[in-house]
C-alpha cells in the first residue's frame, strides 16, 4: 500500500485541496489535469478510500482526505528537509569531520582560526583531538581521522597534503644560563647540557635527536616531559635546557625566568601541514575546512 503514497502524487492532493478543483490544482503544479485526476484515483483504489468528493462546483477533502493532506504536509516538509540537508551535506555547507592535531598547531595558530570557521559554517561539527604527528598520520591512513595537522609531510597516494603554518625551534634556557644572552645557536654548542626532552614519538625530540645522530653525537637525556609548559617550567627551575617551539611558549617567555634561543639550523626550522585523507573521498565539509584553515 505505501507504495503508492508517491510524493508528487500527495503534492498533487495538496495542490488541489488548496486550491479547490483538479484544473486549478494541475495548472500549480504545470501538470496535464489528466494526468493529475489519474494520480488521484490510482491513490484512491491503492488505498480503499475516497479523498474528495467531487460536484459540478469543485472538490471537497473527505475526512479521510483531510487527515492525508494534514499528514503529508508534514511527510512534504521532511522530505524537503532532508533534501536540503543532503544538499548541504554534499556541497560540503554541513556535515561531521573528525580532525586531529598536534600540540604546536593548538598553541599558535588553530583556536582563532577554528573559532571563525565554526561561527561561519554552524551546520559543520568539527571534532578535534590532540595527538602527536605520527599517530595523527596513522589514524588519517586508518580512516579514522578526515583532516590532520602534522609536522611532516610523507608520500602517500592515499593522503593529500597543503602548507599551514612554519615555526621555528630554539634553545630554552634558564634565565641566568651563559647561552642566554646569544642571538641564535647552532647544535654543536649546545650538546654539552642536559636535556629536558618531550615524552614518546614526540616529533620536536625526534628532530633533535635525528640532527644529533646525522653528526654522530648522542643528546643527554635528564628528564622527560609530556608538555612544553612542564618542559619549560623544569627549564626555568635551573633542571636543564629544552628544545622547544619558540610561537608555541610565548605565553612562558613572558612570565617564566627563562629565554628562547633560536637554533640557526634547517631541522629547527618547521613546516606544518593540514592533512586530508584521499584513499577514499573525504566528506565534502573535510574540504570545506582545510581550505577555510589554508586561507586563514
Amino acid at each position: 500500500m505505501t507504495e503508492r503514497l508517491d510524493l508528487l502524487t500527495l503534492r498533487v492532493v495538496i495542490a488541489v485541496a488548496d486550491s479547490g478543483s483538479i484544473s486549478a490544482g494541475s495548472d500549480r503544479l504545470q501538470l496535464a489535469v489528466a494526468a493529475a485526476s489519474a494520480r488521484i484515483s490510482s491513490m484512491e483504489a491503492s488505498l480503499g478510500i475516497r479523498i474528495f468528493e467531487r460536484s459540478p462546483r469543485g472538490v471537497a477533502l473527505t475526512p479521510a482526505g483531510r487527515m492525508l493532506v494534514q499528514r503529508g504536509r508534514e511527510l512534504l516538509d521532511g522530505a524537503d528537509q532532508l533534501a536540503t540537508d543532503l544538499r548541504d551535506w554534499s556541497l560540503g555547507l554541513a556535515g561531521h569531520v573528525r580532525m586531529l592535531v598536534n600540540a604546536s598547531a593548538l598553541l599558535e595558530v588553530l583556536p582563532p582560526r577554528l573559532e571563525a570557521f565554526m561561527r561561519s559554517h554552524p551546520r559543520i561539527h568539527v571534532d578535534v583531538e590532540e595527538r602527536i604527528s605520527p599517530e595523527i598520520l596513522g589514524a588519517l591512513l586508518e580512516g579514522r581521522a578526515d583532516v590532520g595537522v602534522v609536522d611532516v609531510a610523507i608520500q602517500s597516494r592515499d593522503l593529500a597534503f597543503t602548507p599551514f603554518f612554519r615555526d621555528q625551534l630554539a634553545l630554552v634556557v634558564p634565565a641566568q644560563h651563559p647561552l642566554a644572552g646569544e642571538r641564535e645557536l647552532r647544535l654543536p654548542q649546545i650538546l654539552a647540557e642536559n636535556f629536558i626532552v618531550l615524552a614518546g614519538a614526540n616529533a620536536v625530540a625526534t628532530r633533535l635527536f635525528n640532527a644529533a645522530a646525522a653528526i654522530g653525537e648522542p643528546i643527554q637525556v635528564r628528564m622527560q616531559m609530556r608538555s612544553f609548559d612542564a618542559a619549560s617550567r623544569m627549564v626555568a627551575a635551573g633542571l636543564g635546557v629544552a628544545v622547544l617551539p619558540m610561537e608555541a611558549i610565548a605565553p612562558q617567555l613572558a612570565h617564566l625566568p627563562v629565554k628562547a634561543v633560536p637554533l640557526a639550523e634547517d631541522w629547527a626550522q618547521r613546516t606544518h601541514y593540514l592533512a586530508l585523507r584521499t584513499a577514499v573521498e573525504a566528506p565534502a565539509a573535510a574540504r570545506t575546512l582545510v581550505e577555510a584553515l589554508r586561507s586563514g
